[in-house]
């Protein structure tokens, strides 16, 4: 099975854009008009978006290896936000011959240990969603998770992709994924680390492992994001990841 996605543009360099686990590819719609020049390759995981949730055990690395090899695409920058940055900085790891750029986004990370903020907000989770209460499921991740200038538009889309995530997922069987061991020291590639000052103080000890570990990451932190800084404000986010890219 390769993952649903969209390859837009046939010229320039190939940028991969992989999304958060609150949401799937329609949360780089912001970016996309601002990356003409580039052919830019968008995927849903498994069980998000057009992508039907998994049957069996699985690597999400391996189906990105799998979905280039398909698509012919050799070399390629990788652009990971939470979830989708934990598979880029697998995937560069692990092949880090294929990944030309790397930039992390608020990204999480394989055997990272939980702080109590995160561990808190994931009993929450589990508790609403083994109630089958759906809609506060829906209302804790946006608000965990979106910062202080994220729209109402914005929200309510958001919402829309969580809630169609836990549609499918809840769906099919609770299949778990592969974890693959990888390590970050082998990744090649110029990196940015990109962090929100109001993301959970987790993933600002993941952006200090990756700054710290990667050879050569460079590291940004953004006083007005929370954790998915590309649809709070692209305005403010697009051209720092534009000026990574060229």
């Amino acid at each position: 099975m390769f993952l649903a996605h969209d390859l837009i543009g046939s010229d320039g360099p190939t940028v991969v854009l992989l999304h958060s686990s609150v949401c799937d590819r329609r949360m780089w719609d912001p970016q996309l008009p601002a990356l003409t020049g580039f052919r830019v390759l968008r995927a849903d995981f498994r069980g998000f978006g057009e992508t039907p949730a998994p049957t069996e055990p699985f690597n999400p690395a391996d189906d990105v290896r799998d979905l280039l090899d398909h698509l012919g695409l050799g070399d390629v920058t990788l652009v990971g936000a939470s979830y989708g940055g934990r598979i880029a900085s697998e995937f560069a790891a692990r092949w880090p011959d294929r990944v030309s750029k790397l930039a992390l986004i608020c990204a999480d990370r394989a055997g990272q240990e939980p702080t109590p903020s995160v561990a808190a907000f994931g009993d929450k989770e589990d508790a609403l969603i083994e109630a089958r209460d759906i809609d506060s499921a829906v209302e804790l991740n946006l608000d965990t998770w979106l910062g202080p200038r994220t729209t109402r538009e914005t929200r309510a889309e958001v919402a829309a992709m969580q809630r169609h995530a836990f549609e499918v997922q809840l769906a099919g069987p609770d299949v778990a994924s592969i974890p693959v061991e990888h390590d970050l020291t082998a990744i090649t590639a110029p990196t940015l680390v990109v962090s929100g000052e109001h993301d959970l103080d987790y993933f600002h000890q993941i952006a200090d492992v990756f700054a710290s570990t990667i050879p050569g990451a460079r590291r940004i932190h953004l006083d007005w994001a929370g954790h998915l800084p590309s649809i709070e404000d692209p305005a403010a986010f697009t051209p720092i990841l534009l000026e990574f890219l060229k």
